[in-house]
This record gives structure tokens, sequence and C-alpha cells, in this order.
């Protein structure tokens, strides 16, 4: 299956960069003769295969952060490419009709790149500016009193999202006057490179809550270092739940690591012998246990991992891969969350998606 993937992959990567020569031959068409028009789309297959050949080099010595990251801008590009090629044909075939040929022409080549800037400008806008999102459930269990839960998920604090989102996102979670906060997972982008680097840890600190901040960790806090991510988040104040559970304010606080852990249990087995008959709030990275979580005293899940596709038509994809990709929905007794990240991966970009936080409002029955 990853092999058939990853050969569609490179079979989408060389028609999409086809796509983009035919974009610059017609763009730079009244200014350019034949060979340069084959220096264009030879300079864009170059580069796109340059990148993929990039990739298993930086495995190789161990740099594959970077190459991979080079590369998703590099497709990013290349999809919004294709989007303003398609809204340059589309507003071809509507204005054909009621303007003479080459004043036409010459509107389009305008068009074009503009559109480009502006997509890529208003995905940049989704990236970094995050939207409140509110939803209030009961729960089947007596509460003493409501519960505001303030949950942001898939922050991958780094070299492109640090300090200054981490001072944003404490400033909601104060404005939103939450009791606790929840971070199901991919605290950091791969490591704690860029967080010390760059002293983040008074920013993070900043996140506070009456009841605490609880996180757990996902696939991004796994690929070897995550002793490091979790001593450090730590060291800011917040408790890392990681395939355990605890007992707090009248709350069963459970925190289970993505599935990149192997060694993770069962949500069942870490609830055995915990008292199920308080609210049980439960972070797990990735929305694929949902149907069998459904059946436990669980009452609220958090989750992320999904980004909702980040870049559409991601989106849709991946709404088809998984039960939840994005969303609410209730099952059984339980109310499941899954956020399309506080943050993003890879490329500073969000199209079909937006940077967010969700508000929980949570009463007992």
């Amino acid at each position: 299956m990853r092999i058939a993937a990853f050969i569609l992959t490179l079979i989408l990567l060389q028609v999409f960069t086809f796509g983009l020569g035919r974009s610059l031959q017609w763009l730079f068409a009244p200014f350019t003769g034949r060979k340069t028009h084959r220096w264009l789309m030879a300079g864009a297959y170059l580069l796109t295969n340059g990148l993929i050949a990039g990739i298993f080099t930086a495995l190789f010595f161990q740099t594959a952060h970077w190459a991979f990251r080079a590369m998703a801008f590099w497709m990013v590009a290349l999809l919004f490419a294709a989007y303003a090629a398609l809204a340059t044909f589309v507003l071809y075939l509507l204005l054909r009709k009621f303007m003479a040929q080459p004043p036409l022409s010459r509107a389009l080549r305008v068009f074009a790149p503009l559109f480009f800037i502006g997509l890529a400008a208003f995905a940049v806008f989704n990236a970094y500016v995050p939207t409140v999102r509110h939803a209030s459930v009961t729960i089947n269990k007596k509460m003493a009193k409501p519960l505001r839960i303030g949950m942001a998920s898939d922050m991958h604090f780094g070299v492109l999202f640090g300090a200054r989102q981490m001072d944003k996102l404490a400033g909601i979670m104060a404005q939103e006057k939450v009791d606790i906060i929840l971070l199901p997972g991919d605290l950091m982008d791969d490591n704690v490179d860029a967080y010390l680097k760059e002293n983040m840890r008074p920013h993070l600190e900043k996140l506070r809550a009456p009841l605490g901040v609880y996180a757990t960790l996902g696939n991004h806090d796994l690929f070897g270092h995550q002793a490091e991510i979790r001593r450090e988040v730590e060291k800011a104040g917040i408790t890392v739940l990681a395939n355990e559970a605890v007992e707090k304010h009248g709350l069963l606080l459970v925190g289970r690591n993505d599935e990149m852990d192997t060694k993770r249990p069962p949500a069942d087995e870490i609830l055995r012998g915990k008292n199920t008959g308080l609210p049980v709030l439960l972070m797990d990275h990735r929305p694929t246990s949902i149907d069998a979580h459904a059946k436990l005293p669980v009452d609220i899940q958090v989750s992320g991992h999904v980004h909702n596709g980040q870049v559409a038509p991601a989106n849709f994809i991946v709404a088809a891969l998984y039960d939840l990709a994005y969303g609410y929905k209730q099952q059984g007794n339980g109310h499941y969350f899954v956020s399309s990240g506080y943050g993003f991966w890879g490329v500073p970009t969000r199209l079909g998606s937006r940077s967010e936080v969700w508000i929980i409002d949570v009463e007992g029955k």
C-alpha cells in the first residue's frame, strides 16, 4: 500500500510539473522563443526530480527533515500553480465571447500570477491566524459544575511556528477563560532544536489554566526525541500523560500516545482499575479508535493529526479515510472532537482548513 502510494505520488509530481512547465511557457510566450520554452519545461522537471533525489540523499545523511520540507514547499507551489491555471482557463471561457483575443490574453497573463500570489497569501493567513470554534455538550454523568475545556492539537512548534504563536495561544485561552487545557499531540515539529535555540520556554509557560494544562504525544513527538520533548514540555509546567490516566479535580484525565508508540496499551487497559464514574477526558492523537472508545466509559475525546487535510484537495481524501476526519460527533455516550490543528506541518499554508482552537463547554446530567 505504501509503495503504491509512493509510486502514485511520483507520477502525480511529474504530471503537475508538466502542467507548471506548460503554464510558464504560456505566461512568457510573448517574450520568449522556442528555445526558452524548452528550458522552462526542463527547469521545472529538473527542480522536481532534483528535490526527489535530494530526499533519498538526505535519508542517507540523516537530514531528511529539511529535504521533506523543501519538497513540501515545491508540491504546494505545483498545486497552487495548477489552481491558478484552472482559474485562468475558466475565466477565459467566460470572457472569450466578450473580449477580443489580444487584450484578453494580456489580461489573463496578469490575472494568472496575481491569482497564484493571492491564493498563497490566503493560505498563509489560514495557517497563522487562528479561529476559535465553540461547542457545548452534556455528558451522562454528574458534575459539580460546568467545565470549559480549551483544546489545541498539532502545534508543531519549531522553526516556522514558534514563540509568537505560543503567546497567541496563551492569549486565546486566557480570553476564553478556560478551566483546563488539553493538547492532544504533535507538540513539537519532530525535535526541540528550534525550541531551545530560540528560548521558547518562557512563552510556552504562559499557557495556563486553573485546573492545569495536559498533553499527550503525537507521531511528530515520537521520531526519536520523545524524551527531550517530554522533558522540555514538563519544564514549562505542562503535564504529559503518555499512556496513563490521573485523577485530578474530580476528573479522570487520560493521555494515549500516537500509534507510532508500538508499546502503547489500548484505552481499556489504561482505564482498568480507574474511577471511571468520574467524567473521563481522553486525549488520543489519531482519531482511529473512536468505535472502540465508544464502548468504553469515555465522555470526551479530543484528537488531531489529520489537519483536515491542511491543503485542499487533501481534505476530501482524509474525509474518505477517516470515520471522523474533522469536527464533532456523538457516538455511544461519548463526544468526539477532531481538530484541524493549531499549527501546520511542513509548509505554512492551509487551504480548505484553518488554524484553530476549540472551546468545549461541558455540563453534567
